[in-house]
């Protein structure tokens, strides 16, 4: 495993990450899933060992990921101990069925200390306003509160994790004040939306964090046109079975070019993704040992052409895919 170092800060972190997401297990609110759909704690806590026995030191969770369930199986795994890195999120709760962003001072302080109990540290290495909008940065009491807990000790730095589709607002708001010390954004083949903010991000020393590396496990190759997900599975409604079959069918181009690689489609997705400098670590959904070891596979150089051959595709195909994604 390699590691790189976070923006310019003390911390070195894994070029795979954990994205923890997944292992929060199945969670609904009203008759929408926000979870993976069923899976088993004991594989869970194999698929955390395994990945820290293959070198990965940056887990990245929320306290909404189970409705704190994964921070709970990442806490009951790693404790305190100090050659891990623990990143979580604050700002959604729920409240009669309903999904809310809160990103008041008493919410965000009060998650911090029930996050810290879950994750059973005396410290979060790295915290983050889960999406929240340029209304509530302009606001500032977010901010107060990050601050408050960073110098509580309660964390050690913070940043914020971007909307999906445009995450330059808040970024550039951020970046322009010189707040915070990272952002989490989507990259992958598909989504490139973000490329110019990391450039940015990068030259001013923020850690950049790669999410949804894998498009919800359509770039590992193994879903076709006749996959479909359970209802407690959020792809059941991001991914039906007729955008599904798009997707399939414009992304084939990028793996006639991943063959010349010798590297499965996964490893040829995360590399595209670290061959981008600005980016510090990227976070692949990781629920089984199976999934850690084929996510940590060793990164490819990808040849300039071939780069900027995606990157055009991008332009040309994906990015109005991009815009019917939920």
């Amino acid at each position: 495993m390699n590691y790189r170092k976070f923006g310019t800060k003390d911390l070195s972190v894994s070029e795979i990450g954990f994205g923890a997401w997944g292992i929060g297990g199945p969670a609904m609110v009203g008759d929408v899933a926000i979870g993976w759909g069923d899976v088993d704690d004991k594989t869970s806590i194999k698929a955390l060992n395994r990945s820290y026995d293959l070198g990965i030191n940056f887990y990245d969770t929320a306290d909404f990921y189970g409705f704190g369930h994964s921070e709970e199986l990442i806490g009951n795994v790693f404790g305190n101990r100090d050659d891990v890195i623990i990143a979580s999120k604050v700002g959604h709760r729920v409240e009669d069925e309903k999904i809310l962003l809160d990103y008041t001072k008493k919410h965000i302080l009060k998650s911090c200390e029930e996050s810290l109990k879950r994750l059973k540290r005396d410290k979060i290495d790295y915290y983050q306003l889960h999406s929240a909008k340029l209304e509530h940065l302009q606001n500032g009491e977010c901010i107060e509160a990050m601050e408050q807990l960073k110098s509580e000790g309660k964390i050690k730095y913070w940043g914020i994790s971007l909307n999906t589709f445009n995450p330059y607002p808040e970024a550039e708001y951020l970046i322009e004040r010189n707040l915070a010390e990272g952002f989490q954004l989507v990259l992958n083949i598909i989504n490139q939306r973000s490329l110019k903010l990391i450039e940015s991000a990068y030259q001013k020393g923020y850690g950049v964090i790669a999410r949804i590396p894998l498009q919800f496990g359509l770039l590992t190759g193994k879903f076709n046109k006749e996959t479909t997900f359970n209802k407690n599975d959020h792809r059941h409604f991001r991914l039906p079975p007729e955008f599904l079959t798009r997707l399939l069918e414009a992304i084939n181009e990028v793996w006639a070019i991943a063959e010349k690689y010798n590297v499965d489609k996964t490893t040829f997705a995360l590399s595209f993704i670290m061959n981008h400098t600005g980016v510090s670590t990227v976070i692949p959904g990781i629920k089984t040992p199976e999934q850690a070891e084929k996510n940590t596979k060793p990164i490819v150089t990808i040849s300039e052409d071939d780069m900027n051959f995606i990157h055009q595709l991008f332009d040309k195909k994906f990015n109005a895919l991009v815009d019917k994604m939920l």
